[in-house]
């Protein structure tokens, strides 16, 4: 790679190339080995026999706990300026994939549930320094469809978590599954330790910044005081926390749904649902980005109006794709909620960086993925199985039908606080952005 110094317009463009499809598929493989889980939840229930609140606790809430709490110590660990981003990255996904094929070697309840905890333990060392490496590599005029580009691994590491599990499940069984898809992780871990530098260990970070100021580090305490002291940042962690706890709840479920209601095999589920809420995924992701940079640019607002507008319009589109009987149409109706739902990861991340000083970034992203997990993940299919519970003496099979009823109306309420926070952007990223110059 090009120093600082001598580093041209087009070597700067590929190494921000490189980064970025590097990212991405590791990205993939973050959310290939934490999703693959909800296809291969049926079967596992029914091999080791547990209950709806215990499929919830083992998919979210184990996870989601250790990967929420330890994204802020590394976030911490990710601002300081002698941290080498890339080789934590290398690390977390050695240990989350090997953590995944434990799980296929489980032989109850209680051993699942500390290999889920060993992959949420993984994976909390990805996206904060993935982030912050984004946000060193990347001008601000793009940085949002680049992290909605890497944000892109989630959709496209559900649909084949969703296809390739749902096969394999039928075909080699559930405990083989795990086996197959952690295993190749450590191979891409060496590839990444290989392939990328991190640009403070090789001049770049500087070369890509015009005129970037010196500026000291921050405490944990005033990083963290920082990113709590800005009032849209909080608003945007709410609607965020929101979003995902619908989103993993969803995911869960309504794998599930097309089981018991519309009695399907995994298979079935695997690939129809992995291609259409996959592919739907994957360009709303990337839409969401596009329009808050195009529309954002000059009236910062509009980074949120997509997210807002999306999660209104997508609310009477999934109550009606659950009410059909047909489970053809019923897939065919998920397709645009989906899209519209996928519109927040780039705008509300690149918001989120632009809220705070560059040395509080990493911290901001791991408050953001807290709020995500620990919210979204940790309660979303808990929460969700705990209804389908509760509702079975009056619903009987169709309980999960009827949460995913009520689901998809509670998705007016992150719009509501993507709104709010919409309205304070331009006033805090102006103030924030003078702080820093200053």
């Amino acid at each position: 790679m090009a120093s600082a110094v001598d580093a041209t317009p087009k070597e700067r463009v590929n190494s921000e190339r490189l980064l970025l499809w590097t990212l991405l598929v590791v990205y993939i493989f973050n959310f290939l080995d934490r999703q693959i889980v909800t296809i291969l939840a049926e079967p596992i229930k029914r091999d080791l026999g547990l209950s709806d609140t215990q499929l919830g606790l083992m998919t979210g809430l184990a996870f989601a706990l250790f990967y929420a709490l330890l994204g802020i110590p590394i976030a911490r660990h990710v601002d300081r300026p002698g941290s080498n981003r890339v080789g934590l990255i290398s690390v977390s996904l050695v240990l989350w994939s090997g953590m995944t094929a434990l799980c296929g070697l489980a032989q109850n309840f209680s051993q699942l549930l500390l290999a889920r905890v060993g992959v949420g333990v993984g994976e909390a060392g990805c996206t904060p320094a993935a982030h912050s490496l984004i946000s060193d590599m990347v001008p601000v005029e793009r940085r949002s469809s680049a992290i909605a580009f890497y944000g892109m691994g989630i959709p496209i590491g559900s649909l084949l978590g969703a296809s390739m599990g749902g096969y394999l499940a039928d075909t080699v069984g559930w405990r083989q599954a795990f086996l197959v898809v952690g295993a190749p992780g450590v191979a891409l871990a060496a590839f990444v330790w290989l392939i990328l530098r991190d640009p403070r260990k090789a001049g770049l970070a500087t070369a890509l910044r015009v005129a970037a100021p010196v500026v000291p580090r921050l405490s944990a305490k005033a990083a963290l005081a920082e990113v709590l002291g800005s009032r849209a940042f909080l608003l945007l962690a709410v609607a965020g926390g929101l979003v995902a706890f619908l989103s993993y709840g969803k995911g869960v479920w309504t794998a599930v749904y097309f089981m018991r209601s519309h009695g399907l095999s995994a298979t079935q589920v695997g690939l129809w649902a992995g291609l259409v809420l996959g592919i739907s995924g994957l360009f709303g992701t990337w839409a969401g980005g596009w329009l808050a940079d195009r529309f954002g640019k000059h009236d910062r607002r509009h980074m949120l109006s997509a997210p807002a507008l999306g999660m209104v319009a997508a609310a009477p589109m999934l109550f009606m794709a659950y009410s059909v009987s047909n489970w053809m149409v019923a897939m065919a109706l998920l397709f645009i909620p989906t899209f519209l739902n996928s519109l927040y990861y780039g705008p509300t991340y690149a918001a989120a960086q632009l809220l705070v000083r560059p040395q509080a970034r990493a911290m901001a992203t791991a408050v953001m993925v807290f709020a995500q997990n620990l919210i979204g993940l940790g309660l979303g299919p808990l929460f969700f199985g705990m209804m389908s519970d509760a509702f079975k003496p009056l619903a009987g099979t169709e309980s999960v039908r009827w949460v995913l009823f009520g689901a998809a109306w509670l998705g007016l309420v992150p719009a509501f606080f993507f709104w709010r926070a919409s309205l304070r952007l331009n006033r805090e990223m102006t103030a924030k952005a003078a702080l820093t110059l200053g």
